[in-house]
């Protein structure tokens, strides 16, 4: 018996949208303020998924230039009608801690998942997380979530919906008011399915933290009105601490082409905060440091509602897989020595493309080659590349040239949550132009410098960081053999979604490559490799 073993797809994928096609699956996750936006993993078999595409790839489909943390791309929902993929996202801003955020939510298409993607059309600024629902009479609905601002409303104004005329590319008709959520609050994420005459309203419910849920109803009519699930939430892990998947939501419903049913979901695996660290909990007593990632369980149907198959509405880590031939990837490889004169797809950067001024894996073949810019806390000019860790036993290496001049001129590897939450061991220079490698980091709303070592300059330096589920260790090396520690473990638990000062975090931890000139000369750090690596999980695997 094959089975699935969740998560399908670790590290940082949240609110999973799944559109199956003939013999393939396809799954969209969120990307927020990551760039290209929105990731696409492909599967045969439920089982192996690799990542394929980055669909919003450019600034005319995605300009993010400015947005804060955990702004950007907010839930994405695929599908697929009239011979061509649908992909519907919000571009999300202004929600640092005010009543009202600009929430533009566009549709693109394309005839091949691959794209190429078409222009962005608008679909409303209601509120994020837009889907498209196809009838089976040709009729094309947007469905989104209100966010209303007001004062005592809690953000939520309902669940809407108006028809969508694609021959003109705009919504026409009345909007109207389809749903007004239950007593768990926070709707969002709405997804329409259609099975045995009935319209079912798939939600998000109780907001994405412990208390997140899958909330059902359905209808004989497409606008109404909507009667709940007997057995509401159909799936949540909300008081249940001994849930291995925390934070269960966001999901929606298919089919497999033998008609066994399936279900994706969010989840997130916390691991407890570590012994002497004190904080004030925001959501239970954990914390997701590798983000929300994306979760797959069986599903039967009784009496016209979705059960999970194995019964109650927790989400279970094994899961029995479809009977689909087994369909097992080429492993990617986890080192990437900058070969190509193209970024890898592992690889994202912040808020903006990839563009020569600034990256270059062609001005030196082999090598990428970054030009410093702003620091790490600003919004703007990040120099950037970095990859999601994936595992809670991990590293990440690569082998550095650089000839700083001054202590604005930085660069080196990073381990990055946020502006303001992140990890940085650099090299530059001391005052009296002694090249020292240094960590410096900025946790829970305060910058800090560890303590510097001298090294002897020699054009190139390696450096390392190992992730041991609750602590990050750095380390360096002059020749690349001989390997030394470099301050104190440091602890991973400030860089997720429950940690930290911030109310808005939704994202997770990425390792990467960074290089900062605020004397705005732009000098250049070349990285040879990025290599990394997970060890075994004990745990997980």
């Amino acid at each position: 018996m094959t089975l699935i073993k969740n998560p399908v797809i670790r590290g940082f994928n949240p609110d999973p949208s799944i559109c199956r096609v003939g013999d393939d699956y396809y799954i969209a996750t969120s990307t927020f303020e990551w760039f290209p936006g929105i990731q696409i993993h492909h599967s045969k078999d439920l089982v192996n998924w690799r990542l394929l595409t980055h669909p919003l790839s450019t600034l005319t489909h995605l300009n993010m230039i400015g947005m804060d943390n955990s702004e950007g791309v907010y839930a994405p929902t695929l599908s697929y009608a009239d011979g061509k993929f649908w992909l519907c996202f919000s571009n999300t801003h202004s929600c640092r801690g005010g009543s009202w955020m600009a929430t533009p939510c566009y549709v693109v298409t394309a005839e091949n998942i691959e794209g190429p993607w078409s222009e962005p059309v608008s679909i409303g600024n209601y509120g994020f997380d837009p889907s498209m629902f196809h009838d089976d009479d040709g009729k094309k609905y947007m469905v989104n979530m209100v966010w209303d601002g007001r004062k005592g409303t809690n953000y939520f104004g309902g669940i809407i919906m108006q028809q969508f005329d694609p021959a003109e590319g705009q919504l026409i008709g009345p909007v109207e008011t389809i749903f007004k959520g239950t007593e768990l609050g926070c709707t969002e994420g709405p997804q329409i399915l259609k099975k045995d005459g009935y319209y079912y309203l798939i939600t998000a419910e109780g907001g994405t933290e412990n208390y997140h849920a899958v909330t059902v109803c359905r209808s004989r009519n497409i606008w109404g009105p909507y009667e709940l699930h007997p057995h509401n939430p159909m799936l949540t892990s909300r008081f249940k601490e001994e849930a291995r998947l925390q934070r269960a939501g966001h999901g929606f419903f298919f089919a497999t082409q033998n008609d066994e049913w399936y279900m994706t979901h969010l989840a997130g695996r916390q691991i407890k905060n570590p012994e002497g660290y004190q904080f004030i909990p925001k959501w239970g007593n954990g914390r997701s440091i590798l983000g929300r990632e994306s979760c797959i369980q069986k599903v039967r149907w009784h009496e016209g509602w979705p059960y999970l198959e194995d019964g109650g509405n927790t989400p279970f880590v094994e899961v029995v897989a479809p009977d689909l031939p087994p369909c097992p990837w080429p492993k990617a490889p986890q080192r990437d020595d900058f070969d190509s004169a193209e970024l890898s797809i592992n690889l994202q950067t912040l808020r903006e493309p990839v563009d020569p001024s600034w990256a270059s894996l062609t001005e030196r073949p082999g090598f990428l080659r970054l030009r410093g810019r702003h620091y790490l806390y600003s919004r703007y000019q990040q120099s950037l590349v970095a990859r999601r860790w994936q595992s809670f036993y991990a590293s990440a290496e690569t082998a550095m040239e650089f000839a700083p001049q001054s202590y604005m001129q930085m660069a080196g590897l990073v381990v990055y949550y946020s502006r303001t939450g992140h990890y940085f061991l650099k090299q530059t220079v001391n005052d009296d132009g002694n090249t020292i490698l240094q960590i410096v980091q900025y946790q829970d709303d305060a910058y800090d410098e560890l303590p510097a070592v001298e090294i002897e300059s020699n054009g190139r330096v390696y450096l390392k960081v190992n992730l041991d589920k609750q602590w990050y260790q750095f380390s360096y090396s002059l020749d690349g053999e001989q390997w030394y520690l470099i301050g104190p473990k440091l602890n991973s638990t400030p860089m997720s979604d429950e940690g930290g000062p911030d109310v808005f975090r939704f994202t997770g931890t990425f390792v990467g490559l960074f290089a900062c000139d605020i004397t705005g000369q732009n000098l250049h750090a070349d990285f040879d490799y990025l290599d990394y690596q997970e060890a075994s999980d004990p745990d997980w695997d």
